[in-house]
């Protein structure tokens, strides 16, 4: 099977391609990796090899003729391109063209330009939580038909949070929702032939909750400390189970996965694979709080802010944010959908990637920690002005 192949990696300049497209530069079965965004990163440029060159096109995933040219002669797609929004303050129609519309200009210029391979980014975001913020656990018990999530009981009744749980109910963020929908087309889109008689393979990366270099919500949380005297506030109960996982290692999954859906696509084509790594099982501000000590000892736990007193903030806030909206363009912090995510227990228990191409993270626990410590501490003192706008990767 021949190699020096050529990748293209749709926002590849993002948060999460930027990690995919460092990864590939270093794999000596690639010798070309094309980059399709529509902002050049200048980090980026730096990470071509002697053996593998790294090239930039700018265009955009709702332009189908750009990727009609972006495609011609390349053997595997990575698409990571998205409008992620989470506040909502852009139209469901624009983020639909975008999240749902490009991912079928993906598929469309794959099948026109013979190209067989495509792994698509999606998020747990496109599962849930749903509109009644119920709960998915990784590990559960039922009782008498009620969930008891990580009681170890002998006896019980069993049951466990994988890529094949059906979780049902309305998609809580309309971001979720063009997540699914995307999803689906690239599931569908398996075992279509191309236009050359080839049958095209795709895969589906949902990653959870990110963490690592480039988190600007990670950058936001510690600021929003510092500013509060080096405390930590938090709104997640104590029995919240939530799945996190290093940008390196969603990375890596990725690069993982484009490699052996090449190799084998009667085995990976079709499928799902959750990320996961050694990062622990916990509350955010757990989490955050293990990093940010690592920063400046001096960060301290604050208290838990009650969901009814987080629900009337974002209430009166919502009113306020009506009232001068035709003068001023006030911007959410908090939204009743993220406060609802933020309280529901959602996580997974998975071994999918390893078994079907062994897929293991490429850093443990305390690397993740350390490379995701080192860059906070580097940013800290050089704090870009403005945070939280929603972003194309």
């Amino acid at each position: 099977m021949s190699e020096n192949l050529v990748y293209l990696v749709t926002g590849g300049c993002g948060y999460i391609g930027e990690h995919i497209v460092k990864l590939l530069a270093i794999q000596e079965y690639v010798k070309e990796v094309r980059v399709f965004d529509m902002n050049e990163s200048e980090e980026i440029m730096r990470c071509n090899t002697a053996s593998t060159s790294v090239k930039f096109i700018k265009g955009d995933i709702t332009n189908y003729e750009q990727l009609l040219k972006a495609v011609e002669g390349v053997h595997v797609v990575i698409h990571t391109a998205a409008l992620l929004d989470i506040f909502d303050t852009v139209p469901f129609k624009k983020m639909k063209a975008i999240n749902v519309g490009g991912t079928e200009n993906v598929i469309n210029a794959c099948l026109a330009k013979d190209v067989p391979y495509i792994v698509y980014t999606s998020s747990i975001a496109a599962v849930g939580p749903n509109i009644n913020s119920e709960p998915m656990i990784r590990i559960s018990r039922i009782i008498n038909g009620t969930l008891f999530p990580g009681i170890a009981l002998p006896g019980l009744s069993c049951s466990r949070a994988t890529e094949e749980t059906v979780y049902t109910g309305e998609i809580e963020l309309s971001y979720g929702k063009t997540k699914q929908l995307a999803e689906q087309l690239i599931r569908q889109a398996n075992g279509k032939q191309t236009s050359h008689g080839k049958q095209l393979a795709t895969c589906v990366i949902r990653p959870s909750n990110i963490y690592g270099e480039k988190t600007s919500n990670l950058l936001d949380a510690y600021l929003s400390a510092k500013a509060k005297n080096n405390v930590i506030n938090y709104i997640e109960p104590e029995n919240i189970d939530a799945q996190y996982a290093y940008v390196g290692n969603v990375a890596w999954m990725h690069v993982q996965a484009a490699r052996h859906l090449y190799l084998k696509p009667e085995l990976l084509g079709g499928e799902v694979y959750y990320v996961y790594d050694s990062t622990p099982m916990r509350q955010r501000y757990k989490l955050i709080y293990e990093l940010f000590t690592q920063v400046d000892p001096s960060i301290q736990m604050g208290h838990r802010i009650p969901y009814w007193k987080m629900w009337l903030i974002i209430n009166i806030y919502n009113i306020i944010q009506y009232i001068v909206r035709p003068f001023w363009n006030l911007k959410p912090f908090m939204t009743l959908p993220i406060l609802n995510i933020i309280v529901t227990s959602f996580s997974y228990e998975t071994d999918k990637a390893f078994r079907h191409f062994g897929y293991q993270p490429l850093f443990n626990w305390a690397e993740c920690k350390k490379r995701t410590c080192e860059w906070l501490k580097n940013v800290v003192h050089d704090v870009p002005k403005q945070h939280g706008k929603h972003k194309e990767t």
